[in-house]
């Protein structure tokens, strides 16, 4: 009976190496206890005999199982061989063409190398990989401009030298034309660099060199921050992360000639403004032909349409923090138990871009478990257009809603605009009878004016779930034959399949809807110029309900007539930002022929900003024949608590000068009271107002002459000013510039005298109360053009 006991040590084996991995083993093992008791079988009771052909057969099995698993696992490692070799020649040929002949000739050393590496027992794939190794040799050999030799020995690989010039640029897309200095400032880049760290992870601004990312490894490129948070809702079904050619035969970045807008299914991830984003940015592309979308995926082939890598890495370029900036990452996605992707995707299984590109933008965001945004910050990210917001104020006078419907009609028909529209909160009641989503984000795929109604297109990306209202398939009352002919639609045949898409009437998007997102196409510009700024806390007031001059300021020239809209963006760095933002920003706008303003309602704004928590405010000048050429830029915020950085960019349809207002670069600061006797208010009480506190202000000789400056702050219950007279020049030969300045209207806790070209002297400084007797602290800050002295006048 040994070969009874052998053959149970050989099954005990084969066991254990199965369980281990080890497939060779196993499959010797199982083979060997199979002939063994296959042996023994006539030799043992008839009533064994059963059981033994049983274990017989179920270890034949198992081994045939491991040996055709070893095998297929064997061919998969030899097809991704050759998917990553012709990768490499795919990427080499490019470089080839674009006369980058030293990363050329790396990437030919590569593929060379990989090729001879594969082994495989199949002899068509054994001449693909000759073929292969012999054509990438070839070119190698004819870039080193050595002798053609048939054997395959190459030397090591060549280091790549290329050499584009590493230069951050003030332009944002390539057709517009930077009207000022394109080199940016110490400061600016202090500013880029600080916003580069984003939720924990760096994205540096996109620069020409990162055209040359390397994209191909040794084995699978993983980026150690890429298995990204999940959401709960992804936890719970979570198994795996997974590449693209674990879950495809035939893995691509985008399946057929153009992307797909319908194609595209949001799963679980709280991102439905950006799926309806690329919905429309894909619509776009196919129909106007322009890659706005698939443009920023990298590698890319000649034709610059973004391919499959089979090292596994990707190069994403977003737009963040007022700079184009790449964010890497690797193609592992998360999968669920039950079989499915658990993040948005492509409804042909082949097809990666959507999954890619929700992939980096959620790395940007901190992670799956991403609160939401809204399609202004998304659709800028991806494309760069200009977001404007459009709340739907239906209870307002100033809002015009058919102005509204034929702006979004008229210009998405030309592709001048990317549009989105979202809801409010919805009763629970009103959603089941609409069929809306509460506070979700719908793609407006098509505006249409037909037979006097005013329709609209949406996809819901969720790609279920319709609109059940007026023009919804459901209903048979508005649908007309000619109306159907018109918009090519039957909704008999879309009631049978639900794929989020609907038509809506302008009416209800009025009723059911709260905001169009709207993202601008820059190609409507001809000009642009940008400033990269840092906003200290400390810096100014936390309110600036009375005093302007300490925010940042910016004097804006045009050089002609026309349009130029001005786009403020908060730099955002942690998630907390989208979860609870506080910050709220504006941009003011005054007809102060570009000079610094100090009271926010003296001028009164050309525009008064609203003030906002969404990261970027975009506000619009349009000049005439009459209009002026220059104005003041004001940079505010409400209830100031700590440091932003913000960039600044103009987009205009004529040239356009901006430049930063300066503050004065010496400041001296005097603290006083007004006190007992010293409290003698203004003029009008001509016998206390000369005991009010006074100083001497000496401005010495210098080669130009100084402009100053006076602030006063005192107690807001009180109106308050200053006076400025002339007490002595130290050139007799000059006439004094004034004989006395005021700062004018008294006025709640602030006020300002601005004195220019002063000749060096002596002047005296004269600060009051309104009213005598009106006690309390004030203090004086002189800003100046050059150093100054400022003494207390007995």
């Amino acid at each position: 009976m040994s070969d009874l006991i052998n053959a149970s040590e050989a099954a005990s084996l084969a066991v254990r190496f199965d369980q281990t991995g080890q497939i060779d083993k196993a499959v010797e093992c199982y083979r060997t206890a199979a002939r063994l008791l296959d042996r023994v079988c006539d030799r043992v009771p008839s009533e064994k005999q059963i059981d033994i052909r049983v274990k017989v057969k179920e270890y034949l099995e198992r081994a045939t199982f491991l040996q055709e698993q070893k095998d297929r696992a064997k061919q998969a490692e030899s097809d991704r061989g050759m998917q990553q070799c012709y990768f490499l020649m795919q990427q080499a040929l490019d470089a080839d063409e674009a006369n980058l002949k030293d990363l050329a000739l790396q990437l030919y050393t590569q593929a060379v190398e990989l090729a001879v590496s594969i082994n495989t027992n199949d002899p068509e794939v054994k001449l693909k990989v000759k073929n292969v190794a012999a054509q990438a040799l070839d070119r190698a050999e004819e870039i080193k401009g050595i002798k053609k030799i048939s054997a395959l020995s190459i030397n090591g690989p060549t280091k790549p030298v290329v050499s584009p010039k590493a230069q951050l640029q003030r332009e944002q897309s390539v057709h517009l034309k930077v009207t000022g200095k394109q080199v940016y400032t110490e400061e600016e880049k202090e500013v880029l660099r600080q916003t580069s760290h984003i939720n924990n992870n760096c994205f540096l601004p996109f620069m020409d060199v990162d055209l040359s990312e390397k994209f191909q490894y040794a084995i699978p490129f993983e980026d150690r921050a890429s298995e990204l948070k999940l959401s709960s809702k992804q936890q719970k079904e979570f198994d795996c992360w997974i590449r693209p050619h674990e879950v495809s035969v035939d893995p691509k970045m985008i399946v057929g000639e153009h992307v797909d807008c319908f194609s595209i299914k949001q799963t679980i991830v709280s991102d439905c403004s950006f799926v309806a984003s690329l919905a429309v940015s894909a619509l776009y592309e196919k129909r106007f032909k322009k890659k706005i979308i698939t443009s920023i995926i990298y590698p890319k082939n000649k034709n610059k349409d973004p391919v499959y890598n089979p090292f596994g890495k990707y190069m994403v370029k977003l737009h963040l923090n007022g700079v184009r900036r790449k964010v890497i990452i690797d193609d592992r996605l998360p999968y669920s138990k039950y079989g499915r992707l658990l993040c948005s995707y492509s409804s042909n299984k082949n097809e990666f871009w959507v999954s890619m590109l929700e992939k980096a933008y959620m790395k940007v965001m901190g992670g799956y478990d991403f609160p939401g945004s809204n399609s202004n910050i998304d659709l800028h990210a991806l494309t760069g257009w200009i977001p404007e917001r459009c709340a739907i104020r239906t209870g307002e006078a100033d809002f015009n809603a058919d102005a509204l419907y034929e702006t979004i009609r008229t210009r998405l028909d030309r592709g001048d605009v990317l549009a989105t529209v979202a809801t409010g909160a919805l009763s629970d009641a009103d959603a089941e009878r609409t069929g809306l989503v509460a506070t979700h984000a719908y793609a407006v795929l098509d505006v249409r004016f037909v037979n006097d109604v005013k329709l609209l297109k949406l996809k819901n990306p969720w790609s279920h779930l319709r609109w059940r209202g007026n023009y919804s398939e459901l209903d048979t009352a508005h649908w007309t034959a000619s109306l159907r002919q018109q918009l090519h639609y039957d909704p008999d045949s879309a009631a049978q399949y639900d794929n989020g898409v609907f038509w809506i009437d302008y009416s209800s998007i009025l009723k059911f809807f709260d905001v169009f997102y709207l993202n601008w196409n820059p190609e409507l510009f001809k000009f642009t110029y940008c400033i990269h700024q840092k906003w200290d806390a400390g810096n100014g007031p936390v309110k600036d309900a009375y005093n302007i001059g300490e925010n940042p300021q910016f004097s804006l020239h045009l050089q002609g007539r026309g349009a130029v809209w001005l786009l403020l963006t908060r730099h955002i760095t942690q998630i907390d930002d989208f979860r609870d933002n506080k910050e709220y920003i504006t941009l003011l706008v005054y007809k102060n022929n570009g000079r610094r303003v100090y009271y926010p309602y003296d001028p009164p704004p050309h525009i008064d900003g609203i003030r906002i928590n969404s990261p970027h405010y975009l506000c619009k000048i349009i000049t005439g024949e009459n209009s002026c050429d220059r104005y003041t830029l004001v940079v505010s915020q409400y209830e100031k608590t700590r440091t932003i950085y913000y960039t600044l960019r103009a987009y205009a349809t004529c040239p356009i000068s901006m430049a930063k207002l300066e503050p004065y670069p010496y400041t001296k600061t005097v603290r006083g009271e007004w006190s007992g006797r010293t409290a003698g208010g203004c003029e009008n009480h001509r016998a206390t107002y000369p005991n009010n506190p006074k100083f001497t202000v000496t401005v010495p000789e210098a080669r130009a002459p100084c402009s100053l400056v006076v602030e006063l702050k005192g107690p807001k219950q009180y109106q308050i000013g200053v006076d400025a007279k002339v007490d002595s020049l130290d050139d007799p030969n000059v006439t004094a510039p004034f004989l006395k300045e005021s700062s004018g209207p008294y006025r709640s806790g602030f006020v300002y005298l601005e004195l220019r070209n002063l000749p060096a002297g002596r002047y005296v400084l004269t600060v009051s109360t309104f009213y005598p007797g009106q006690e309390g602290p004030f203090i004086l800050e002189l800003k100046s053009t050059c150093e100054l002295t400022c003494e207390v006048r007995n």
